[in-house]
């Protein structure tokens, strides 16, 4: 990074973007294996990039051939780059997949350690500066490592100070931490929150509330908590948006399934590059759903994303298009 002020984009989010090594079959086994990227925040920040948006991701690479090849990857569809941080001390993070369904994949992480893991606050402060529309993080980059966890928060805290729209994706992995350690930080991000985004078993986790109340208090209690769109993804079954006035609900659309992974961050590209069009609720459903069509249609995280010519694709299913 240069001492120049960074350009201004629409979009900010940072995390950990590793190397996605797949497997054909189980890794027990061998065989086959290809390798792409993986990461929630990357993955969000290619979905909006193909529909055209600015967006700039934030995160530390290791100086070594995944970095690398992470680095070329999310230059090539188009995301900011200029505040990426090389580590030379630390080794970019891996991640194994095996599909054991078509619907269930399996994930073994290698990050203990990485350069993801020692991200501080002061390789985003540069980037918050410039002035982004919308903060864009989840709930994966706290569960990396403490310094993470506070860079986080800092960020959240900043975003809400310069008036920046802070949308967070709660996606807990319970790989990385177990629910009592993830809630308490979580909750306090949730409450930090403009747009949260969770899965039906997330809204607890980030509510605050003791027990097991239904829905609707939860999202009563978040909104209590200042946060205004309460977005919850259901996987085969759509989403729905709670506001304080009114919900909104839309069913997923019908395509054959090939491999979920990768389609909530689908989603949440679709919804917030709504929201940048300035769209209204139900248009930033409907382009939610289409872009988490579109993932669970073809292998791969963000490798069938479509551009924002190719929208409208899903209405022709069954057909080619000539």
């Amino acid at each position: 990074m240069s001492g120049e002020p960074l350009a201004t984009s629409q979009v900010l989010t940072f995390g950990e973007t590793m190397g996605s090594i797949r497997a054909g079959g189980l890794l027990r086994h061998g065989g086959a294996m290809s390798m792409s990227l993986a990461g929630a925040e990357s993955n969000v920040a290619i979905g909006l990039a193909r529909l055209g948006h600015s967006v700039r991701w934030v995160g530390r690479l290791g100086r070594d051939e995944i970095g690398s090849f992470a680095l070329r990857t999310l230059r090539g569809e188009g995301v900011l780059t200029d505040a990426v941080v090389h580590d030379s001390s630390r080794p970019t993070g891996l991640m194994l997949l095996e599909k054991r369904i078509a619907d269930v994949s399996r994930a073994a992480y290698y990050r203990a350690g990485s350069a993801g893991s020692a991200l501080d606050f002061d390789d985003l402060s540069a980037a918050l500066d410039a002035g982004p529309a919308v903060l864009h993080l989840t709930g994966i980059t706290p569960a990396l490592s403490d310094g993470a966890a506070r860079a986080t928060l800092l960020a959240a805290e900043g975003a809400r100070e310069r008036g920046i729209k802070v949308s967070f994706d709660v996606n807990y992995r319970a790989k990385l931490w177990d629910r009592t350690s993830a809630a308490e930080i979580l909750t306090t991000l949730a409450g930090l929150a403009d747009i949260l985004i969770a899965s039906e078993d997330e809204i607890g986790l980030v509510a605050g509330s003791a027990g097991e109340p239904p829905e609707s208090e939860l999202v009563d209690e978040l909104h209590e908590r200042g946060v205004g769109e309460v977005v919850v993804k259901r996987g085969g079954s759509g989403a729905t948006v709670y506001t304080a006035a009114a919900t909104h609900h839309l069913e997923a659309l019908e395509v054959p399934v090939v491999d979920t992974v990768g389609a909530g961050d689908a989603f949440t590209a679709g919804y917030l590059s709504a929201l940048l069009d300035g769209e209204p609720i139900e248009q930033r459903l409907l382009r939610g759903v289409t872009l988490g069509a579109f993932a669970v249609a073809a292998t791969g995280d963000w490798e069938n994303l479509p551009d924002r010519s190719e929208l409208s694709f899903l209405q022709s299913a069954g057909t080619t298009i000539r």
